[in-house]
């Protein structure tokens, strides 16, 4: 089998540096994080800004949306992590995790929004999963911390994402976040359990540094990508007696250089990665195989699926970001978005 995706639309404000990182919100709009300190959120259907934020003064490098579409939550070079509320354009949480006069303050590199609310994570250089509240009175202020061992900077984490409604006519969430993954510079994925706080397993399957992490929408698969241009999927069921599932069942090749985001599709069956190759690839994760590649001129550093099930006859709607600081939408082809 074979997809072709063609560009829908380009944005019309681009960055002035990389996009860092990418997401497609319930609400249909896109957040993107830029090397240029800027945050922005786009309109799908237009490609005009619709909201942004002034200038960071270093990179944003990390964003984690809320289920509902109404809040965002990023993170800067410096470790400066921010709560934006979508809705009334403000920031209502802020939080300095590089701050040295907190004891065990630890800067925070990638972000994730507990979809069941409460609470966000944010990975650290000492190999942790920070757990912070996200309540605006106490934003920041650190619950737990969930160790993996291993001294080694953490580059992802993200928890369990909430399951989609599969009708195209109703936002509905079920949200998860009884797990967390953390991937690390050393190749190394740790995923904890949050409500006992414990490491469940370790992955070793990456030779290199692991940069993104996704998470199937059932929960079932989690979806690796690394600087050893592979992509490796592992089985993360629990079986009845809580031991872990059967870990890599797969492995993805075909990019030529370091693998720098990836996603899967809320139905679960296709997943999108973008690499320093310059190419987007669509993988069929039952074949195990690519079933689109997209050459771009620049380097493809972030992707993310449409998180609303796709239409009967269309293989979906993905959004990227590059080197060149654009937001490109791409449909299947005799689809719209």
């Amino acid at each position: 089998m074979s997809l072709a995706f063609v560009n829908a639309l380009d944005c019309k404000e681009p960055h002035s540096d990389e996009i860092w990182d990418i997401a497609w919100s319930a609400t249909d709009f896109v957040l993107s994080a830029s090397a240029d300190g800027t945050i922005k959120q786009w309109d799908s259907t237009s490609g005009q800004v619709s909201l942004a934020r002034p200038p960071h003064n270093l990179a944003i490098v990390s964003l984690s949306v809320s289920p509902d579409g109404h809040s965002v939550l990023y993170n800067g070079l410096d470790g400066t992590t921010c709560l934006w509320d979508l809705t009334s354009d403000t920031i209502v949480g802020r939080h300095e995790s590089y701050d040295r006069s907190v004891d065990g303050a630890e800067p925070s590199w990638g972000v994730s929004l507990n979809p069941k609310g409460g609470t966000y994570a944010g990975t650290s250089g000492a190999g942790n999963v920070n757990i912070y509240s996200v309540s605006p009175d106490s934003f920041g202020v650190r619950q737990a911390v969930l160790s993996s061992g291993r001294n080694k900077h953490g580059m992802a984490c993200k928890h369990v994402r909430p399951t989609p409604c599969m009708s195209l006519y109703v936002d509905t969430f079920r949200p998860d976040g009884k797990r967390i993954a953390l991937s690390s510079e050393s190749g190394h994925v740790f995923i904890f359990d949050l409500e006992s706080g414990s490491l469940v397993t370790t992955y070793t399957s990456h030779a290199m540094a692991v940069r993104s992490l996704a998470w199937s929408y059932d929960g079932q698969l989690l979806l690796t990508a690394s600087d050893d241009k592979r992509l490796i999927l592992h089985d993360v069921r629990s079986t009845a007696s809580g031991k872990p599932g059967s870990g890599a069942v797969a492995t993805l090749t075909g990019h030529s250089s370091w693998v720098l985001s990836a996603d899967i599709s809320p139905e679960g069956r296709l997943a999108v990665s973008g690499s320093a190759d310059k190419c987007i690839k669509v993988w069929d994760l039952a074949a195990r195989t690519a079933v689109s590649t997209t050459q771009e001129s620049v380097e493809v550093w972030s992707v993310a699926w449409r998180p609303k099930p796709a239409p009967t006859g269309s293989a979906g709607v993905f959004v990227s970001g590059g080197q060149d600081g654009l937001v490109r939408w791409w449909r299947s082809a005799g689809s719209g978005v």
